[in-house]
């Protein structure tokens, strides 16, 4: 494996010719973001089967190059947890690479787990420990030594070498299809785009407010997410969580209410005040039915429907089993209850999930399909089997 440093647009070049007949193509960066809304990219690393290249955007003025290769729908590009990559290059060239192949939605799909992180699943797969001394490096800073270089690189050697046996294996047990859709949203830009008056559901602790409070927390997250975006700054810079909530019960309309708020300066009530007191003034206005609804308080089941949940979770336990999957990587409670209430957003109704699971809890819902007991083992079935 020749293993690379790019920092000219000589060596970019050259880089990107040697890479143009590669089928697939293993990629991950590294950034900080730490100081700004935006993740500041800092290295991007691409490999192929014979070739590992760490490439060093901040010395380098122009990566048309680079993009041109990874924006070529030739070869597949392959991703860990790609959605955090995907989006850096969204935000860089304004368009996303495609097609994509995710290591860690395939890895749920084959049993190791769901959500699994890189180093864990180049372990299971290919029985190689990585070092894991540089997870907190400021990849920003400059020279980069031998130890973050051998970092960076094996994220993408061993990812190439994990891809290959993993699609094999999907192939084999003919469940590369049913990864398709999940994929494909990963190069779609709306699976990316963020509407300001969703930001309220980050918030944590939002399930301690309701009514109208919860429309003013809408409001001036809102408000926080647009000030964020606008100056590049993390949110928490912009006003801090615990902050948020105390605005959202308190509800302040005038200045003075704004400033007896712990954690507000004088530097923020100076700037801020004006805007931050129209915004709740207009959530206290709205009517009812427009309050936000909280799901994690509008979806709590009753005691019927948790019974209905355990023979539900007794269920999916079962097919799990007979998939070899674990019934986390499938669904989780929250997804049971979203198929009991019909919704539509159901994860259960999506994808390989719907073929593996969902379709079958939801004709146990509907009576065509059963539970049994026998010599102590339970079985699910067709009711007429």
């Amino acid at each position: 494996m020749a293993e690379l440093f790019i920092e000219t647009a000589a060596q970019l070049h050259d880089f990107v010719k040697q890479m143009e007949d590669s089928p697939w193509l293993a990629v991950d960066t590294e950034f900080i973001r730490e100081r700004t809304y935006y993740p500041r990219l800092c290295l991007i690393q691409v490999a192929n089967e014979y070739t590992a290249a760490a490439i060093d955007p901040l010395a380098l003025d122009n990566l048309e190059p680079l993009s041109e290769l990874l924006l070529n729908p030739a070869r597949e590009k392959v991703f860990h947890a790609a959605r955090q990559d995907q989006e850096i290059f969204l935000h860089e060239w304004g368009v996303l690479p495609q097609p994509v192949f995710d290591t860690q939605p395939a890895a749920a799909l084959l049993g190791y787990g769901d959500q699994i992180g890189y180093g864990k699943l180049i372990q299971q797969v290919l029985g190689v420990e990585l070092a894991k001394d540089h997870s907190r490096t400021d990849w920003s800073r400059r020279p980069l030594d031998k130890a973050q270089l051998r970092y960076a690189l094996d994220d993408v050697i061993y990812l190439g070498q994990a891809y290959i046996k993993m699609k094999q294996a999907l192939k084999k047990q003919g469940r590369l299809e049913w990864l398709k859709p999940e994929f494909e949203s990963l190069s779609m830009e709306a699976t990316y785009s963020l509407n300001p008056m969703d930001m309220w559901k980050k918030v944590k602790g939002r399930q301690h407010l309701k009514g109208i409070k919860l429309a003013v927390l809408q409001a001036v997250a809102a408000w926080r997410e647009q000030q964020a975006l606008a100056r590049n700054l993390p949110r928490r810079w912009i006003l801090k969580d615990d902050v948020l909530l105390e605005i959202a019960r308190r509800a302040p309309v005038k200045t003075s209410d704004l400033e007896k708020i712990r954690g507000l300066d004088a530097n923020f009530i100076r700037h801020n005040a004006d805007a931050v007191t129209d915004r709740i003034k207009k959530a206290l206005e709205l009517p009812k039915e427009q309050w936000p609804r909280d799901g994690f308080r509008s979806s709590r089941p009753t005691p019927e429907q948790e019974a209905i949940l355990d023979m539900l979770s007794a269920a999916l336990r079962i097919i799990a089993l007979e998939a070899g999957l674990s019934p986390q990587a499938i669904a989780s409670r929250k997804d049971l209850v979203a198929l009991l209430n019909q919704e539509e957003k159901s994860p259960l109704l999506r994808g390989w999930r719907a073929q593996v699971a969902g379709i079958p809890l939801q004709e146990l819902l509907q009576g065509k399909r059963q539970m049994h007991l026998e010599q102590g083992k339970l079985s699910f079935s067709n009711k007429d089997a």
